[in-house]
């Protein structure tokens, strides 16, 4: 084990994936830094974080912009994968080569990104480590807001993003 892995055994996992997160953004995707996302659960088969409605992420309407609603699906779509293509070991190029959402009602709290697709991205990433081509899969991710009125939680937009990967040489 070397020494940075030792002084952050003693982190708790989700503290050392949220300060992952922040720092990868701050330095790779600074927008993703500015709507600050919140990790709730990241497993090797789940991921949900959270994206807080505040003045940084609304729109006029005082419900959260479109963009971010993109950003969310964008950030919960390729951590998950990116958390599985670190585990291995290897070193992959991750992008998104498409990206389809539909809007079901305006977000009008905090709301949380969840993708449930563990497994099969990591038998993906299986596959593109042992190819020299590029591979493509698409990724579905939700986006949820607690109703105030009813205290349920609903779906507010539905994405599926085409990851594309390929294993680095």
């Amino acid at each position: 084990m070397n020494l940075l892995n030792k002084a952050t055994s003693y982190i708790p996992e989700r503290m050392r994936n949220q300060i992952f997160v922040s720092s990868w953004s701050y330095f790779n995707v600074p927008l993703l830094f500015w709507v600050r996302p919140k990790i709730i659960e990241l497993t090797g088969k789940r991921i949900e974080i959270m994206i807080p409605l505040n003045k940084r992420t609304k729109n006029h309407l005082n419900s959260l912009y479109f963009g971010v609603l993109s950003t969310g699906a964008d950030c919960a779509g390729g951590l998950l994968a990116m958390k599985i293509a670190k585990e291995s070991g290897q070193k992959v190029s991750l992008v998104f080569k498409d990206f389809h959402a539909d809007f079901l009602r305006r977000a009008e709290s905090d709301t949380h990104f969840v993708c449930e697709e563990g497994e099969k991205i990591e038998n993906f990433v299986k596959k593109v480590l042992n190819s020299d081509e590029r591979h493509n899969r698409t990724v579905n991710v939700s986006a949820r807001c607690l109703n105030k009125s009813s205290n349920e939680w609903e779906d507010v937009a539905k994405f599926k993003l085409t990851l594309s990967m390929r294993r680095k040489c």
